[in-house]
C-alpha cells in the first residue's frame, strides 16, 4: 500500500517535517508493507522556506534585521541553487515574534523589505514572497519604506507607517532605483484589503485588535488604497488576495509589481505533486486547526482538490475542529481526524501534541477500507 503523507505544519507546536514523520510512523506501525512518501507542505506563511528545502536544497542565509516592533532580531531565508530566494515574510513579522504584546497598530513589517534588500544585493534573480503568519497590519508600507519608498504627512514628514499611523499618509515619493527583480508572492486566501471580508475585520482580532482597533485599522487601509491609487494609479482595492497578512497583497502588487499566486500551487507544482499522487493509494492530509478558512487556498483544499482530479482517496489529520471543518468534505476528503476534540489551553495542546497525533493516526490507520489492487484494506 503506497501513502502519500503532505500535511502543513501545526503552528505552534509540530512543523509540516514532524506532522509527516509521526503520522508516517503511525501508518508504518500499523500497517505492514506501508509505503511511505512524504511532502511537508506550506501555503505561504511558516515553512514555505523548509518545504521549498526539503525539495530542491538550497542555503540558508542569515542576516540582522528589525523585528514586529523595530527590536533588531536574526532572520532567515533561503537561497535556492537558481538564484530564487524564497522569503517568508514571518521570518521576521509573523505573529509568534510579537509574544504577549501583540498589537497591529504599532507592529512593522519593515524587516521584510530589509530581507528582500539583502537578497537582491546577495544576487538573488528572482523572489519567492511568502504572505502569511503576521502580527502586522501595515499593507505592507514599512516593507516599501524600507526598500526606499517615501511617505510623508501633510506637514511633509517623513515617517515610517504602521496600521495606526497609516491614515495619515498624504504623499508617496518613489525610491531614485526602483526594484526590478521579478517577485511572485505565495497568498494563502483571496480577502480584499478592507471591509467586512478584508484584512483587519477578518485577521486583525487574532493579531490583537479589539472590536474599535479593528474599526480604526481598517479605515486606514482604505485611505491606503485611495493615496496608492492617487500617487501610483493602481487601484489594490480590486485585487484579490489584497488583504493577505495585513495588507502585504495588496503591498506586493503595487511596490514590488508582485503577481500573486496560491502558495501551495506553487509548492504543489515545485515537488511534482500531480506525479506522486498518481503513484498513491491513499493521499494524507492535514493542518494544525482545521475550519472554514482551509477550504480557500490552504494546504488541505489545494491537496484535496489535486487528489479529486485522479479520483485518489484522501484523509485528513488535523490537531483540532473548527467552526465550519466538515465544509473540507466538499472538496473529496472522505474522514476527518483530529488529534484534540475538546477545548484546551494551549500550553497544555502542546504538551502532548506528539502522543497525541500519533494516537489519533494509528486510529485513522485500522478504520482505513478501501480497495488497492482488488484487495480490501
Amino acid at each position: 500500500m503506497k501513502i502519500l503523507i503532505a500535511p502543513d505544519s501545526f503552528k505552534g507546536t509540530l512543523t509540516a517535517q514532524e506532522v509527516c514523520d509521526i503520522i508516517g510512523q503511525a501508518f508504518s506501525d500499523t500497517i505492514k508493507n506501508a509505503e511511505i512518501s512524504k511532502l511537508p507542505a506550506a501555503d505561504g506563511g511558516e515553512g514555505l522556506c523548509a518545504c521549498f528545502g526539503e525539495i530542491m536544497g538550497g542555503e540558508i542565509v542569515k542576516t540582522e534585521v528589525n523585528g514586529v516592533f523595530t527590536e533588531k532580531i536574526t532572520a532567515e531565508y533561503l537561497m535556492l541553487e537558481n538564484k530564487t530566494a524564497v522569503i517568508e515574510m514571518a521570518a521576521c513579522a509573523g505573529l509568534p515574534l510579537a509574544g504577549n504584546n501583540k498589537n497591529p497598530e504599532k507592529a512593522t513589517t519593515y524587516g521584510v523589505g530589509e530581507l528582500i534588500n539583502h537578497a537582491a544585493r546577495s544576487g538573488a534573480e528572482k523572489i519567492l514572497l511568502g504572505l502569511g503568519g503576521s502580527a502586522t497590519n501595515d499593507c505592507g508600507l514599512g516593507m516599501a519604506a524600507a526598500l526606499g519608498w517615501n511617505f510623508a504627512d501633510k506637514n511633509g514628514r517623513f515617517f515610517i507607517p504602521t496600521g495606526g499611523t497609516m491614515h495619515s499618509i498624504r504623499k508617496i515619493t518613489k525610491p531614485q532605483t526602483g526594484f526590478s527583480i521579478p517577485v511572485t508572492a505565495a497568498c494563502d486566501v483571496e480577502n480584499p484589503l478592507y471591509g467586512e471580508n478584508g484584512a483587519a475585520y477578518v485577521f486583525a482580532p487574532q493579531k490583537g485588535a479589539d472590536e474599535a482597533m479593528v474599526k480604526r485599522l481598517d479605515k486606514g487601509l482604505r485611505h491606503a488604497a485611495e493615496i496608492i491609487k492617487k500617487e501610483l494609479n493602481i487601484d489594490v482595492s480590486r485585487i484579490k488576495g489584497a488583504g493577505a497578512a495585513g495588507g502585504m497583497g495588496a503591498a506586493a502588487v503595487a511596490f514590488l509589481g508582485a503577481e500573486l499566486k496560491k502558495g501551495i500551487d506553487i509548492i504543489l507544482d515545485a515537488a511534482d505533486f500531480n506525479k506522486k499522487a498518481a503513484d498513491a493509494d491513499l493521499i494524507i492530509t492535514g493542518e494544525g486547526r482545521l475550519d472554514f478558512q482551509s477550504v480557500n487556498g490552504k494546504v488541505i483544499s489545494g491537496i484535496a482538490k489535486r487528489a479529486a482530479e485522479q479520483n485518489k482517496k484522501v484523509i485528513a489529520i488535523c490537531g483540532s475542529r473548527g467552526a465550519g471543518a466538515e465544509k473540507i468534505k466538499e472538496l473529496g476528503v472522505s474522514e476527518l481526524y483530529f488529534s484534540c476534540e475538546t477545548e484546551k489551553p494551549f500550553d497544555e495542546i502542546a504538551k502532548t501534541c506528539r502522543e497525541d497525533l500519533y494516537n489519533i493516526a494509528v486510529k485513522a490507520a485500522k478504520g482505513l477500507t478501501f480497495e488497492v489492487n482488488g484487495n480490501m484494506i
